[in-house]
């Protein structure tokens, strides 16, 4: 029955999205798939509302962000939540959960896409926002320590493993030198490539891009995250929490694709994206649910020097 269903489902993304290449169809398919199966809980989400839900999930980080955060938001703002459960150093951000548990210590992408629970469980050419919500972490996390002189410029950088092969979506230092060279008058540079160290590892591996000294001789006036940490362990509780505190100070970010793209999309302001390669181009998610994250401004670069072009518009 099942089987049955799937290629009925698969038929209709046919049918919406002629366009969208085959074998993308199918992330369209399960996401019909996932949205139906909330009919299951339609008495007690709407009707009897207990506090009956428990929304677990070891997945990628980008899903988290994406999916499945916004989904227990809901739920929460729903009177509908009774725990959260996901890895370690997540406490902060699931901080309207009254019982979160960070039981997992690694991240298995391949649950993400077996998980049905959550309406939006993967990529899509349409989300549903009816069990969404907009998560305000900067308006939570808004403070007075990581505040100065200059507006801040986020620059939120990756250097990993992608689709088992090596890096692609990744600044590097020739477009960080041009980046600090002609902005470090105008806004206080933040510089942030978390180590494996400080995050919860899935299945890309992060390299070394060697930029951190590289950095600290060239540009001193660059503060990084790395630093920012060692001189905060006991006011932040993990690398995570660091982070929310710091972007809830921040409206320009730089970002490389990913989680990191989509973290650094929860802060309003405007988000350029560098996206070489990847899904989210053909089914156009940079102008869907990325913008709906927190109503910032999006713009996917898929280049070097579109990404110059858009820093010199907009900052």
């Amino acid at each position: 029955m099942k089987k049955l269903y799937s290629k009925f489902l698969y038929v209709i993304a046919s049918l919406n999205y002629p366009s969208v290449l085959k074998d993308y169809r199918y992330f369209i398919r399960d996401n019909y798939y996932s949205r139906t199966r909330q009919i299951l809980f339609f008495w007690k989400d709407y009707m009897t509302k207990p506090k009956y839900k428990v929304i677990e999930f070891q997945g990628e980080f980008d899903q988290e962000l994406r999916y499945v955060i916004p989904f227990a938001y809901w739920h929460h703002l729903n009177g509908t939540l009774k725990k959260t459960i996901s890895c370690t150093n997540t406490k902060e951000l699931y901080f309207f959960s009254e019982d979160h548990e960070e039981r997992h210590t690694k991240r298995i992408w391949e649950l993400g896409y077996s998980n049905y629970e959550i309406p939006n469980m993967t990529h899509s050419a349409s989300f549903s926002y009816t069990k969404w919500k907009q998560v305000p972490f900067k308006s939570f996390y808004k403070n007075d320590v990581f505040r100065y002189d200059k507006p801040i410029l986020l620059v939120a950088n990756k250097y990993n493993i992608e689709w088992d092969d090596a890096p692609l979506n990744y600044f590097n230092l020739e477009f960080l030198d041009w980046l600090i060279t002609h902005y470090s008058d105008t806004y206080q540079i933040i510089y942030n490539r978390p180590l494996n160290t400080q995050i919860v590892s899935d299945n890309s591996e992060i390299l070394d891009l060697n930029e951190h000294c590289w950095l600290r001789e060239r540009h001193p006036g660059v503060i990084l995250m790395n630093d920012l940490y060692e001189a905060n362990i006991g006011l932040v509780n993990n690398f995570n929490h660091l982070q929310l505190m710091v972007y809830a100070n921040c409206d320009r970010f730089i970002s490389a694709h990913g989680g990191t793209a989509a973290f650094a999309s929860y802060f309003g302001g405007i988000n350029v994206i560098l996206s070489k390669r990847g899904i989210e181009h053909h089914l156009k998610e940079f102008d869907s649910i990325f913008p709906q994250l927190s109503g910032a401004t999006i713009y996917h670069a898929e280049n070097e020097n579109a990404l110059k072009a858009y820093v010199e518009k907009y900052f």
